[in-house]
């Protein structure tokens, strides 16, 4: 089995960390106000003229596989390293506590230190992913303060580094609802709690970017359930992994999940459109991943795309 679980906080590392947050989330910069967002993000970034070196910082819902199928989707000349681990959050990756899963997650030719990495200045682009439950990551774990200190490192080392914090999803059995939440959850959590705030930390006009993962898995859903299917996805489960005894996996993303959140990847990081674009690519290990139909990928690719351009925090042209 490839994919490692999300571990859940556990109680004493919660009272340990909300201690030392309590002051810090009450006392928190809102950051730059809906007018100045607007202001700040109103020109896209110009689009890449040759292929990017990335670096990834996150846990299973970035995993090993999405990273290299991003790589044969953007072809010759991409680059791409991680720092991963289980559940783990930016503080753990910034060095504040240990990150969970770290010796597992990261026993890979692709890894190298993430603070290493982040001062390099090697990297044309830097993404970062917080834990989920988002929830817990704000309340518990300085969230905005580590995406800023990463944004800050990275901009001190070379200033063209592009920053990007890859907005993921909570498990599919969720009582507010899946779709519901990331509905919801954009505005009131990865935008109004985590980004903002750490923008109102950073100088000046700064900006760091946003790969709406959980946006586009929330549309390419309802577009394939409307339909009552496309091609071998029926609805949201066969886009998820399952366990090794069979039972649905709530959170972590099968072949043809990763294929996609590579694609919008893809779109965002390239502001180019990934349709036409293979879809029988190969896992990290150097397996064939199981492809979705033709008719499916290609629904897939036009999702992407409209994902990337849907918001004017990828910093693709509309």
């Amino acid at each position: 089995m490839r994919r490692t679980g999300l571990i859940a906080v556990t109680a004493a590392a919660v009272a340990a960390a909300a201690a030392a947050a309590a002051f810090w989330w009450r006392s928190a910069p809102a950051g730059p106000d809906d007018a100045a967002m607007a202001a700040r993000y109103a020109a896209p970034l110009p689009a890449p003229e040759r292929p990017l070196r990335v670096f990834h910082i996150g846990h299973s819902l970035v995993n090993r596989d999405m990273p290299a199928m991003l790589a044969q989707l953007a072809g010759e000349g991409h680059r791409y390293e991680s720092q991963l681990g289980w559940g783990a959050t930016l503080k753990s990756h910034w060095g504040d506590e240990p990150v969970n899963g770290f010796e597992v997650e990261n026993a890979h030719p692709r890894y190298r230190d993430a603070r290493e990495a982040v001062a390099s200045g090697d990297y044309d682009a830097i993404v970062l992913t917080e834990m989920v439950e988002i929830r817990d990551a704000l309340r518990y774990f300085d969230s905005p303060r580590y995406l800023a200190q990463f944004a800050a490192e990275a901009w001190k080392a070379r200033p063209d580094t592009r920053v990007y914090l890859y907005e993921t999803w909570h498990p599919l059995d969720d009582p507010e609802g899946w779709l519901e939440r990331l509905d919801a959850d954009l505005p009131r959590y990865w935008e109004g709690a985590l980004l903002r705030p750490a923008l109102g930390r950073l100088p000046g006009d700064a900006r760091i970017h946003l790969i709406p993962a959980g946006q586009a898995l929330a549309a390419l859903v309802r577009e394939i359930e409307a339909r009552g299917g496309v091609g071998n996805v029926r609805d949201r489960t066969d886009l998820f992994a399952r366990t090794e005894t069979g039972a649905q996996d709530q959170i972590h993303l099968n072949d043809l999940g990763n294929y996609f959140v590579a694609l919008v990847h893809y779109a965002v990081l390239y502001h180019r459109s990934p349709e036409g674009k293979p879809f029988a690519l190969l896992r990290a290990d150097g397996t064939p991943a199981e492809a979705p139909a033709p008719e499916t990928a290609r629904l897939m690719q036009q999702v992407a795309w409209a994902a990337a351009r849907g918001n004017r925090l990828t910093g693709v042209a509309p």
